[in-house]
């Protein structure tokens, strides 16, 4: 600090370096030092072309990225580039509310146990609106569907959790909102069918159904807030990628930075290396982990099950 304003005494006022050292106070020594840091343009190149591509990502989910590739980087020099190089992600403010008790629900201890279910809604350049449905593992934080449609009704609701559900088996519970779809007749009867407890929330209390609250805001700010969606076809193809790299691809910072896939194939192998990571996974929808990654990150192809277009 005192660098900077004995340099701009010297510009604005004509004065010497000496003058200026003595007024300030600064040592000489320090205003004629110039470092030889390395400037590190190949890693900069690299931070700005993920960040382009990447253009909700924060520079610990960058950090991660780059880690995968071999960078030899940590988290604080990634944040020093990130901000010299302008990169910093504008994010609104939360209005902060009044604490209140409510009825603790059980937290899930394996996968496939509990979901979360919910709707977002997006408009297309016709100003039409479409909704989709969003289905999380509450465990491994997979996202297991985004059914776009024009209108979703508790009947196709049902039958896209049918087709998860043939996939990787029904969960004990749902946990969802007080939604007109959710308590249908046609929900309640394909929950009675696959023997699913459907565990609505108290109206007006969404964080309690905070697993479904974090992941369709990662979903309304880093894809339906990106992408532009001109057709319900072009939405549903969008959304399938965007799920399947949300799955295979982005780091997940309350699984020890690891993605959703690969932390359910540890849980499948019976694998605990990181305990604390798989504990947290259960308690904490929206805690914020910074420990590194560990493992190697899972480049299967896509298959069509993943993708699960639904026409």
């Amino acid at each position: 600090m005192r660098r900077e304003l004995a340099e701009w005494a010297e510009e604005a006022h004509q004065l010497s370096q000496r003058r200026v050292a003595g007024l300030i106070p600064v040592d000489r020594a320090t205003l004629r030092y110039e470092h030889h840091r390395d400037s590190q343009d190949a890693l900069r190149v690299r931070l700005r072309e993920l960040a382009g591509s990447r253009v909700r990502y924060g520079y610990r989910r960058l950090t991660v990225l780059l880690k995968r590739e071999g960078w030899e980087v940590n988290a604080k020099r990634i944040y020093r580039l990130y901000t010299e190089e302008g990169l910093i992600v504008r994010t609104q403010k939360r209005r902060e509310r009044a604490q209140r008790q409510r009825i603790a629900q059980g937290p899930a201890v394996r996968p496939n146990q509990r979901w979360s279910m919910d709707f977002v809604a997006q408009r297309l350049p016709d100003g039409r609106w479409i909704r989709v449905l969003t289905v999380v593992d509450q465990f491994t934080r997979e996202c297991l569907t985004l059914h776009a449609d024009t209108a979703l009704s508790g009947e196709k609701v049902a039958m896209a959790l049918s087709k998860i559900v043939g996939i990787r088996g029904a969960p004990q519970s749902i946990t969802v909102d007080n939604g007109s779809e959710f308590s249908s007749k046609a929900m309640d009867l394909w929950a009675y069918s696959n023997s699913v407890h459907l565990d609505f929330i108290r109206p007006g209390r969404p964080v309690e159904n905070g697993y479904i609250e974090s992941f369709n805001g990662r979903l309304r700010d880093e894809c339906l807030n990106v992408e532009v969606f001109f057709t319900l076809t072009d939405a549903r193809r969008k959304l399938a990628f965007w799920r399947h790299d949300y799955n295979h691809h982005r780091p997940h910072s309350a699984l020890a930075d690891r993605t959703p896939a690969e932390f359910a194939a540890v849980c499948s192998r019976g694998k605990d290396g990181d305990k604390a990571a798989l504990e947290n996974a259960a308690r904490f929808p929206l805690s914020h982990r910074t420990a590194a990654a560990a493992g190697m990150p899972i480049t299967a192809p896509i298959s069509s099950p993943l993708l699960e277009i639904v026409t």
